[in-house]
């Protein structure tokens, strides 16, 4: 595997097993500006009904997840495990790629699916041995998010934002957010009896207003967002009689094809455990960089149009 193949993988990995923690959540968006509450009466019901929501979901600390995603040509990917947010992001994915630049990378490198743990701090992607050849025999990555930080300009630090602040709930306080959220009503989501709402939401406005990013990275991740495409997207939401979220879709256009992204949600509650891979099997992700090609200078296709989640 060349130096070049090497960063390539590094990055794509960076990028897919982020979008899949985000992706299975919802990128992070704030309740602060629910500006569909000072719209006609009959948007009243749904905006209320959607706080309850989102505060119980937010509530439940960790579910069982179940999520597909599809980039335009960069990717489609599978993710299924469980996952915490009582203490920052936690838990286990299992990722699968099945399309896309991007699984064509994970391809050359030996594996289509990997394991992926988070932590508060870092996540880690488990590699197969192919690429172990060339990382000193390690399989795990780990990824720092003040590292991902660096991954090129707004779009690493808006990774990291949303690592490290996305949960389920996070869907709802988007359609809270959009300023248009509307019932669409009663629907049945794998045999349980869910109610249905849906929205329309900006993307570059809602990261503007609901994260932590400079205005040097606002501008970058701006500008990211408007090269793939990405103007809006619809949210849609499902949620059962305990005011759960059960399920979430959300889709939108980008320069190299339609993005999509669904999930299921289920055992609320459940235990999640995830653990630091051994150190002696672990290599880490600004190691490799430095090793095999700049961070900030990455420019590879498979790590461009992930800003858009």
């Amino acid at each position: 595997m060349k130096n070049t193949r090497v960063r390539r993988v590094t990055v794509s990995v960076a990028v897919g097993a982020a979008l899949a923690g985000v992706s299975a959540c919802g990128p992070s968006g704030s309740g602060k500006d629910d500006r569909s509450a000072h719209r006609t009466s009959t948007h009243v019901r749904p905006v209320a009904a959607l706080r309850s929501v989102e505060k119980t979901t937010d509530g439940a600390d960790s579910a069982k997840v179940e999520s597909t995603t599809t980039m335009g040509t960069l990717m489609t990917m599978k993710a299924d495990g469980a996952l915490g947010w009582a203490d920052g992001l936690t838990g286990n994915l299992t990722i699968t790629y099945t399309g896309g630049l991007m699984a064509d990378t994970m391809r050359q490198a030996g594996a289509t699916s990997m394991p992926a743990r988070y932590l508060p701090d870092a996540y880690y992607a488990r590699m197969g041995d192919t690429f172990a050849e060339q990382a000193d025999g390690k399989h795990w990555i780990k990824y720092a998010y003040d590292d991902l930080a660096k991954l090129a300009g707004g779009l690493g630090a808006y990774l990291k934002d949303q690592m490290q602040n996305t949960t389920p709930n996070q869907s709802v306080k988007l359609l809270l957010a959009s300023g248009d959220v509307r019932k669409v009503g009663a629907e049945t989501v794998r045999g349980e009896k869910t109610t249905h709402y849906a929205g329309t939401v900006n993307v570059a406005d809602l990261a503007a207003g609901n994260s932590g990013l400079t205005e040097s990275q606002l501008s970058d991740l701006k500008k990211q967002l408007t090269q793939a495409g990405v103007i809006t997207e619809t949210v849609d939401i499902w949620v059962n009689s305990q005011d759960l979220l059960v399920k979430k879709v959300e889709k939108g256009e980008l320069a190299t094809g339609r993005m999509s992204s669904t999930a299921y949600y289920s055992d609320y509650g459940v235990k999640v455990a995830a653990q630091e891979p051994p150190a002696g099997d672990t290599a880490d992700f600004k190691d490799l960089i430095k090793q095999h090609g700049d961070i900030s200078g990455s420019s590879d296709s498979s790590s461009g149009p992930g800003a858009t989640s």
